[in-house]
């Protein structure tokens, strides 16, 4: 078994979100690759209007699942949006574990799940067509149970994002036909806990832990043991 990490909006050096879980499941035989999402800048173009949006996130994902090796697919959050097109008829895709994430139905897309404004953690430059995250705001809405270590390190990973995504549909439901686990988060700042519980009700099986926005930082043994367990 292997892993592909997808991570969710806003951020860039996807490895480096999920190092911690990534390295105990290394110890454990497990390896792992975390995608890049090209809408967040990570491929070398610029976020924009005219830049790469879900489409291309989606291919990013799809390339990275081309092994014949069984995978896990970790989503968390926007990356449960790409892992839900992605992951579907990829024939190497053996379970989906989806961290704090969107759920998408076929045709719905991030802003289906938003409201008539951004939420207050959100910096939207609509002229500039690119959204992220409020720098000061990052540690005390997502990483509250992390160490002094990830707080410092983790502002310097922050990006900005083609705005494109919130609005493109997905075009497949990859959770309608695999097995799929949903990890609630019960703590978390930024995607209620009663929102998570929503989208849980559609997967397989659900698992809750009193634990913020990345648990996959803050509590990466629970996340080692889960990943170990599907």
């Amino acid at each position: 078994m292997r892993v592909v990490f997808v991570h969710g909006a806003c951020v860039r050096d996807g490895a480096w979100w999920w190092h911690r879980t990534a390295e105990l499941l290394e110890r454990s035989g497990v390896r792992s690759v975390a995608s890049a999402l090209p809408s967040c800048g990570e491929t070398g173009v610029a976020p924009g209007p005219a830049g790469p949006g879900l489409p291309e996130d989606v291919a990013a994902v799809r390339a990275a699942l081309a092994d014949d090796e069984p995978t896990v697919v970790v989503a968390h959050s926007y990356g449960g949006i790409v892992a839900a097109e992605a992951a579907a008829g990829a024939g190497s895709v053996a379970h989906l574990l989806l961290v704090s994430s969107y759920l998408p139905e076929i045709g719905e897309s991030l802003s289906t799940f938003g409201g008539e404004a951004p939420a207050p953690f959100l910096d939207v430059d609509p002229d500039g067509g690119t959204f992220g995250v409020v720098p000061g705001l990052l540690a005390d809405t997502f990483l509250q149970d992390c160490d002094d270590d990830v707080r410092a390190q983790a502002p310097a990973r922050l990006a900005r994002q083609g705005l494109q995504v919130t609005q493109q549909p997905v075009r497949a439901a990859a959770w309608q036909q695999l097995p799929s686990t949903y990890l609630v988060c019960a703590q978390d700042r930024g995607t209620p806990a009663e929102r998570q519980r929503a989208f849980a009700r559609k997967a397989g099986a659900v698992v809750e832990i009193d634990a913020e926005h990345h648990p996959f930082l803050s509590r990466p043994a629970d996340v080692r043991d889960l990943v170990l367990s599907l």
